[in-house]
């Protein structure tokens, strides 16, 4: 099922997977996975938990090597895993600022770049706190920041709010929406939630059962039609539990 054009469509691709395979132990795991994205899109892939939307992340981010198939990159990725990955003897803007120590900036400069995008990121206050004085949204907030001082030219985002409870995940949605519009960012979202997929995409690949192969596309062209309850958004998530 493709449903046509975006408002992307003209942009360049940041990134391109064609027919991409992948095996492990004689057991197919992606079965010719083609996928685009747009530069300043946010794209989602769907499916059930273990069908394999990780590996194609980490064959994105070149963890693992796809057996079969092409993959065309543009610009510098940074991946947020699903695990909390913050140091815990490390306060949150020394936390933030990894990215930059690894590439040689001294402390004190890191500090200095990162920290006006605090007030953005809505962490301001928080910067010589620890991960442990912070909330769980607070702590993903934190990720996403040093995700995107990383490189915010596409970030890889797996399941980010999974383990968030209903009422912060809906805070942190709307949060990822704001700041994603302020900064024009490249996003692709890995999540099994369909709710979460239309709050947030305006693309959504639906991924088969292992082996997994793209079972259908769908393109959001006006998110107003696709507001939480509207005839529109019921009938899409009609379609896509119709899918998996």
């Amino acid at each position: 099922m493709h449903i046509p054009m975006n408002s992307y469509q003209n942009n360049k691709a940041k990134l391109i997977l064609k027919n991409v395979s992948k095996s492990y132990d004689n057991l197919l795991i992606l079965k010719n996975i083609s996928i685009d994205i747009k530069e300043g899109e946010l794209i989602t892939l769907l499916g059930p938990s273990g069908s394999g939307k990780s590996t194609i992340f980490n064959i994105i981010t070149g963890i693992t090597k796809m057996d079969s198939g092409d993959m065309h990159i543009d610009g510098k990725i940074s991946y947020m895993q699903q695990k909390d990955l913050l140091l815990p003897y490390k306060n949150i803007i020394d936390n933030v600022s990894i990215p930059l120590i690894i590439n040689k900036n001294k402390k004190g400069q890191a500090r200095n770049i990162v920290k006006p995008y605090f007030k953005e990121f809505g962490l301001e206050g928080y910067e010589f706190k620890f991960p442990s004085e912070l909330s769980g949204g607070m702590k993903q907030r934190a990720n996403f920041l040093r995700t995107f001082i990383n490189s915010k030219d596409l970030m890889l985002l797996d399941e980010p709010f999974g383990a968030l409870d209903s009422i912060t995940k809906s805070n942190m949605q709307k949060w990822l929406l704001n700041v994603r519009k302020k900064f024009n960012s490249t996003i692709m979202l890995i999540t099994h939630d369909i709710e979460e997929a239309i709050t947030l995409s305006d693309r959504i690949y639906v991924i088969s059962e292992k082996p997994a192969s793209i079972k259908a596309e769908f393109i959001l062209n006006n998110k107003n039609k696709y507001k939480f309850g509207s005839d529109d958004y019921i009938k899409l998530k009609k379609d896509i539990l119709n899918l998996l």
